[in-house]
């Protein structure tokens, strides 16, 4: 970590470090000569990283260094957004690389930067002709708020699954609210996979979080089966709070979705007794894998169908 500057400290260090040591070259020759910006770069104490951009130092970037370059790289105007803007907001398990960036319209910035070094990540740059003062974070670097970046994060993401898993993680890790992410979608009426990003958080604020979760409506609606409450409350005959994953309380079933933690030799003992005291309340209970919702749902949905009329629903003509 940078040592605070001291009282006689000039406005070079206080600006060096303020930006983790990462300068334009304009900012550096407001205080120097251009001859002595020159002079530090070929004696090896400062270090070029790319056209236009210095480091008052010759080390290997470290990550909050990166992100300045990436942001004074980019030139007027640009934030760090989507998901390293979600990660710089606390967001965890998201990818960082590569670094995205966010400028106004009217820039010409390519989407990829070109002549970085080798310890830089790829940046990516983005154009927005909507963004909003209610959309950018006070921090430093300067950044979008947590909301704005996962749902541009879901829009820039390579398919569908990773779009939900933005969300899902954001949302799960309370970093930023479903109501939040909707007040964002509400402003930008050309945003990309906008339709499915309000679903997912609808879904969210129904009480889904895991990825598994959000399939297992997506598959619920798509076979024509009746919405499941999800993470329904309930207590044990222990006297322990319990969440059920989906239960549809009208035909008393409840379904369980096991990830990978269920294999745990503890863990499935204490799902045995859950699914005992359950059936002993005379509900009924399915279980499925989290990989067969999203590998063979057909075949999920029949068992579903099948339950669901055994128990008393009656399918719509």
């Amino acid at each position: 970590m940078a040592l605070l500057p001291d009282d006689e400290a000039s406005a070079l260090d206080w600006l060096a470090f303020e930006q983790s040591g990462v300068l334009t070259s304009a900012q550096a020759t407001r205080m120097l000569t251009a001859g002595l910006v020159r002079g530090r770069v070929r004696s090896g104490r400062w270090r070029s990283i790319c056209r236009g951009v210095l480091l008052t130092g010759n080390g290997r970037l470290t990550r909050d260094q990166q992100l300045w370059v990436a942001v004074l790289a980019a030139g007027r105007a640009a934030v760090l957004a989507g998901t390293t803007a979600a990660t710089e907001g606390g967001v965890r398990g998201l990818r960082s690389a590569p670094l995205h960036v966010l400028v106004p319209a009217d820039r010409r910035a390519g989407r990829i930067m070109r002549g970085l070094p080798a310890d830089m990540p790829a940046v990516l740059v983005h154009r927005t002709s909507v963004l909003p003062e209610a959309h950018l974070q006070l921090a430093r670097p300067p950044r979008t708020t947590t909301a704005r970046a996962v749902v541009d994060a879901a829009g820039w993401a390579s398919g569908v699954r990773e779009a939900q898993l933005v969300l899902a993680a954001a949302c799960q890790q309370r970093r930023v609210s479903p109501e939040e992410i909707g007040a964002v979608v509400d402003v930008l009426p050309r945003a990309r996979r906008r339709h499915l990003i309000r679903r997912t958080v609808a879904d969210i604020a129904g009480g889904a979080e895991a990825l598994s979760e959000l399939h297992f409506l997506a598959l619920c609606r798509r076979h024509g089966l009746p919405p499941p409450d999800l993470q329904e409350r309930r207590t044990d005959q222990a006297g322990r709070t319990r969440w059920l994953d989906a239960y549809w309380r009208e035909w008393r079933l409840h379904v369980e979705i096991d990830g990978a933690h269920h294999m745990d030799a503890r863990q499935w003992a204490d799902d045995m007794r859950r699914q005992n005291d359950i059936w002993t309340t005379g509900d009924r209970i399915l279980r499925f894998p989290a990989w067969q919702i999203r590998a063979h749902p057909d075949e999920t949905a029949a068992t579903l169908h099948r339950a669901l009329r055994a128990a008393g629903w009656t399918p719509p003509t």
